[in-house]
């Protein structure tokens, strides 16, 4: 099993950056692939960006593109998500994720992920 917990949310001006943490313990992060999911309320889940175990492979929500990027650190058992150039839009909650599925490449469905942290929330104000 592994534990997940995510840092860095906070409130900030439309424009600005952010760059979440989720540090793991229990088994190596490296025997999962990771995501960041994000929700609001009366919302569905969405993921918003995945990196794979090995061979580094990413996916990106479409209207996060060039302004976020996923990144991972096996030897510090930690996972990022660097935002930049925020909107109000992505105000949320924000999970980081882990799933135990051993095929190559990102996971992107929300049932493939085993593992979530508690959510650390991200304001963005106009």
């Amino acid at each position: 099993q592994v534990q997940l917990v995510e840092s860095g949310g906070g409130m900030v001006q439309a424009g600005g950056s952010l760059r979440l943490s989720c540090a793991a313990s229990g088994r190596t992060s490296s025997n999962y692939a990771m995501g960041w999911f994000r929700q609001v309320p009366g919302k569905e889940r969405e993921l918003v960006a995945a990196i794979s175990r090995i061979v580094t492979s990413t996916y990106y929500l479409d209207s996060v593109k060039g302004r976020f990027t996923i990144s991972r650190d096996n030897a510090k058992n930690t996972l990022y998500l660097q935002m930049n150039s925020l909107k109000p839009d992505d105000t949320a909650v924000y999970y980081c994720a882990a799933s135990s599925d051993r095929r190559l490449g990102t996971r992107v469905q929300t049932d493939d992920y085993d593992y979530w942290g508690q959510g650390t929330q991200v304001t963005v104000s106009s």
